[in-house]
């Protein structure tokens, strides 16, 4: 090879060097390429925002009563087999998928498992394993957000900014920490949301739900302010799991607390007072066990004869002709506005997006019908309400003042448990006066006293009431479904609570509703002892 092209190679050779290191040079000083690489060192894990409470009437939690852990798991430290035991079914599928994985990632465990050696942080759990009241609280959807109820209603303010905790962790090539990581704290600003409930009465209620009832409903009022101690639902679902309820039998999503049904002669005491309150109590009635009107027979409950009834007996034994006669003498209108300023035909709105079913109070035209104003005197035909307005309804007929019933108080700061934004937004109305009221509880003491609602009675302190048993037009193997109903308070003379029992869809219920009316009231005055 001559000299010339021995010098051109070697010129070659070292132009292509300076290349390469012309071009390492610029790739080193490159500020792009030098964030990139940065960015391949460095994992941003975030931990869940923190999402505000519900609190009962005396500041205890209703939600967030119990604790989880976020594990830090990082490649090459055995997690597999020291956390397979500690995490459910999900995140045993989480630890196999990331078995080899290349960074650090966070596992929900049941326990802190620091003894391990390995970092965790305590995250509350939204609900209980025996949750509360929840077709009120609702639930939320895998992103934390409401997707039902209170919890729906008040997303934004129990969300916040959505922002939460950040964990940065440096690693190397294979995905271990080059060192501690670094927590950086930031909060999401939500709010807490405090409800009426209690969290005692709520338990109380739902304990003897669960005992008693196969379906329906129980609303609990605080007699004097017309609170809502609880309000139960039966069956009951599991606000963790929502969507292994969906197609269950019986309609356990379904809050019937909210919702109307047929009222029967829990309607009864509306027409006693209206008699009260105009001085027309002389009534007295045969009663041969049925009513004609028009041509039409309507009959008393089995077709019994009570014989000679006045207004106390009539309710007492719950005659359904005697109120058809009642009502004649009063006439619809009377009778018509008392049940609309008791809130019948009337939503009870707890936000702009949540509210009860508002049932149906008859247009006063449909009552000219002397037939279909005979059904509305003993509470069927169109009519239908919701347990939680014959909760208000019976509330506002022992103490003279219609208050709507009440769910919600007041946002309030988690940290100081400082109340916050008013919610409380209600009507209150003088319906009867307090001689009506005082002389009407008397009269329902005696139903339980002497009456349909002797299962209602305490063996400590008095009771008063009224049972229902409507029609639904339903049928289930030939037999007709009924709903079950008892509104009562007690003590009968100073009322501390209203209660408010319904089976609904019922042929012969295992108890009645009555005797469950009774066994929570026993539960709540031993609250009082």
């Amino acid at each position: 090879m001559s000299g010339r092209r021995v010098v051109a190679l070697y010129a070659l050779l070292v132009g292509c060097f300076a290349a390469v290191v012309c071009r390492l040079y610029w790739l080193c000083s490159n500020p792009a390429y030098a964030a990139r690489a940065a960015a391949q060192s460095v994992v941003t894990l975030r931990l869940p925002a923190r999402r505000g409470n519900f609190y009962d009437c005396d500041g205890h939690l209703l939600t967030g009563l119990g604790t989880k852990w976020e594990a830090l798991c990082v490649p090459g430290e055995g997690n597999y087999t020291r956390l397979f035991s500690c995490t459910d079914a999900a995140g045993q599928a989480l630890l196999y998928q990331k078995r080899n994985a290349l960074a650090p990632f966070f596992l929900e465990v049941e326990q802190d498992v620091s003894a391990l050696g390995i970092s965790c942080w305590p995250v509350s759990v939204r609900s209980p394993a025996a949750p509360l009241a929840e077709h009120l609280i609702g639930y939320v959807d895998g992103d934390g957000k409401g997707a039902a109820g209170l919890e729906a209603a008040f997303d934004a303010a129990l969300s916040g900014t959505g922002e939460g905790d950040t964990l940065t962790c440096l690693v190397n090539a294979q995905g271990k920490l080059r060192e501690t990581p670094e927590q950086t704290h930031a909060d999401s600003g939500a709010v807490g949301v405090q409800l009426t409930l209690s969290r005692d009465v709520q338990r109380a209620a739902e304990a003897v739900a669960a005992r008693m009832m196969t379906t329906g409903s129980i609303v609990v009022l605080e007699t004097v302010g017309a609170e809502v101690r609880a309000c139960v639902s039966v069956p009951g679902y599991d606000p963790a799991d929502p969507a292994a309820s969906l197609n269950a039998p019986d309609s356990p999503m379904l809050n019937r607390a909210f919702q109307s049904y047929a009222v029967g002669s829990v309607f009864k005491p509306v027409l006693a007072a209206v008699a009260l309150e105009a001085g027309e109590t002389g009534l007295v009635y045969h009663c041969p066990g049925w009513c004609e009107v028009d041509g039409q027979i309507f009959r008393c409950a089995g077709g019994a004869a009570h014989g000679e009834v006045d207004l106390a007996a009539a309710l007492e034994k719950s005659c359904n002709g005697y109120f058809i006669r009642l009502g004649q003498t009063l006439g619809a209108e009377r009778v018509r506005t008392l049940a609309e300023q008791l809130g019948f035909g009337q939503a009870v709105e707890l936000t702009d997006s949540f509210r009860t079913a508002a049932g149906k109070l008859p247009e006063l035209a449909a009552l000219t019908s002397s037939g279909a104003y005979a059904n509305f005197c003993f509470g069927q035909g169109e009519l239908l309400a919701t347990p939680v307005q014959i909760a208000g309804m019976l509330n506002a007929l022992v103490t003279g003042m219609y208050r709507e019933p009440l769910f919600l108080r007041n946002t309030l700061d988690e940290t100081t448990g400082e109340p916050l934004t008013p919610l409380a937004h209600r009507r209150a109305e003088q319906v009867v006066s307090e001689g009506t009221a005082s002389a009407l509880r008397m009269l329902l003491a005696g139903v339980v006293e002497n009456g349909t609602g002797h299962e209602a009675a305490l063996p400590e302190t008095t009771a008063a009431g009224k049972t229902g048993t409507a029609q639904t037009g339903q049928f289930r193997d030939g037999v007709e479904l009924k709903n079950n109903w008892f509104a009562g308070v007690f003590p009968a003379e100073k009322p501390q609570y209203t209660i408010v029992v319904l089976q609904d869809a019922q042929t012969v219920p295992a108890h009645s509703s009555a005797a469950i009316f009774a066994a929570l009231a026993e539960m709540l005055e031993n609250f009082s002892a």
